[in-house]
């Protein structure tokens, strides 16, 4: 019967063109599975073929654990002092064996062995092809699409298969059994059966690969696609940027008469695409971003990576788009947070600040208006600024002496260590349920503390807005640690 065995072996693997180590690996699993319905629980089986005679034999074993780790699985486990007493010298993560009797290959059902050597052998095959298959470096999967599975399109390319999700299709795509797809390979998941390659053909890499296949120059080095964001199936914006001066980014990726940006649009089911020159000047690139729209000034906040963008009135509906969607596509594309306001709304803000900082002055500094706005045309808007900017930057303003300036400052170091002594103060009074919650850093203890929230209650407490104003954080970070932090309201968990 061991002859046989191997006979079979030889065959399958002559057969399916699979290595005869991987077949036999399929025959000891059949073995082991087929032992290890002889016992309860869930037990280790090992069966090990001589690759020679066909002679196996069957252990069964157990994993070595650290004593303080406690048995997890009692019928396959020992803890360490235990299994030193049977094996002395050995370590955590070994094995314990012992030899049982072999099942005798008569006695396993011949369908449930069949079909585990097979799945093995399936898998064996399906790995090969995936590894022949990514081998070649491709970046975009071109296949046809097979099937749907729960709302999912399983495209095949030869004998490989890909899952578009989706969530990853062009929004209103209608993509039927038999069609040809082009989709960016995103990740390869082995866990996954059948289709292990997932595919999108919403994501902004999908647009830059077919930029590359469609502008030669991109892959000689001479142009590079800096960014890009798209509204899938609607609108994009792609930044670019030259290598060579005597070649033009934006003409060169328009093709003529549009030949090159209209192949990658009519490839995504007619998603417009501007075209954006980079730049490394912030304020210069956002003002691009936002084309077709005319910007009158712009004021870049670099403490909160943003900047306020003035426009006229003509101008404030193509900036903001159908939906806010050009403003929020530039600012994917730049990466910058990009407020949108007309002249007047621009005036207001800066009437604001102004009077602010005026405030902040006045009562910080005890100083009155005239001071107070003499500081503010001088481009001061914080005490730290008034403390620590250079003082001969401070000595050339005329209307201030010596005298005047050294005051200020230090006014200005004595309200700040103030404030300083009172942050460390409040921020100490914070709870320690607060402090190890999950996601709270110690410059976010510190913001919350200012804001008065110095509980875990208290913070679940706030709605999301709140916490954003608070803390900086966008709506989705705010949610999620709202959330979190009402999570012991559920589970009754201290």
């Amino acid at each position: 019967m061991n002859r046989e065995l191997l006979m079979l072996v030889e065959a399958i693997s002559r057969e399916k063109n699979v290595e005869r180590d991987v077949v036999l690996g399929a025959v000891e699993a059949a073995l082991a599975q087929a032992t290890k319905k002889l016992y309860e629980g869930e037990v280790e089986i090992r069966v090990s073929v001589n690759r020679d005679s066909g002679e196996y034999e069957t252990f069964r074993r157990w994993l070595v654990v650290p004593d303080d780790a406690g048995l997890q699985n009692p019928d396959a486990e020992e803890m360490l002092m235990d299994a030193q007493d049977r094996v002395p010298g050995i370590q955590v993560g070994a094995y314990i064996e012992e030899p049982v009797e072999s099942v005798p290959i008569g006695r396993i059902g011949a369908m449930a062995a069949k079909q585990v050597i097979l799945q093995k052998i399936r898998d064996a095959e399906r790995e090969m092809l995936l590894n022949d298959f990514m081998s070649r470096g491709e970046k975009i999967f071109t296949g046809t699409v097979k099937r749907m599975d729960k709302g999912d399109l399983i495209v095949e390319s030869g004998r490989v298969e890909g899952r578009l999700r989706r969530s990853e299709m062009i929004p209103k795509e209608n993509l039927r059994t038999g069609d040809r797809v082009r989709a960016m390979i995103m990740e390869v998941d082995l866990t996954l059966r059948g289709a292990p390659i997932i595919l999108s053909r919403s994501a902004p890499e999908f647009m830059i690969e077919l930029f590359r296949h469609e502008v030669p120059e991109i892959e000689q080095g001479l142009l590079e696609i800096k960014s890009c964001a798209r509204d899938a199936g609607s609108r994009a914006k792609i930044a670019v940027l030259s290598h060579d001066r005597r070649v033009d980014p934006i003409g060169t990726c328009v093709g003529v008469r549009g030949t090159r940006v209209n192949a990658v649009t009519n490839e995504l089911a007619g998603e417009r695409v501007d075209i954006v020159l980079w730049s490394e000047d912030p304020a210069q690139f956002v003002i691009g971003a936002l084309a077709p729209a005319n910007v009158q000034s712009i004021v870049v906040d670099e403490e909160k990576h943003a900047m306020d963008v003035v426009v006229d009135e003509e101008n404030l509906a193509i900036a903001i788009g159908r939906g806010g969607q050009n403003v929020r596509l530039a600012s994917d594309l730049t990466g910058w947070k990009i407020n949108i306001m007309d002249a007047a709304e621009s005036a207001q803000k800066h009437a604001n600040e102004t009077e602010a900082a005026r405030r902040l002055f006045m009562e910080k500094l005890d100083v009155d208006q005239e001071i107070a706005d003499i500081l503010i045309e001088e481009g001061f808007t914080s005490l730290e600024e008034v403390a620590y900017v250079p003082l001969h930057e401070m000595l050339e303003i005329e209307s201030f002496d010596e005298e005047t300036v050294n005051e200020l400052r230090a006014r200005a170091k004595d309200v700040l260590l103030t404030m300083e002594i009172a942050r460390e103060d409040s921020v100490e009074s914070v709870s320690q349920d607060l402090r190890d919650l999950e996601g709270v850093t110690p410059e976010l203890i510190a913001k919350l503390a200012e804001g008065g929230v110095h509980t875990r209650d208290e913070l679940a407490d706030l709605a999301i807005d709140e916490l954003t104003e608070l803390t900086g954080q966008s709506e989705e970070e705010a949610k999620a640690l709202i959330m979190k932090a009402r999570e012991h309201w559920f589970t009754g968990q201290a």
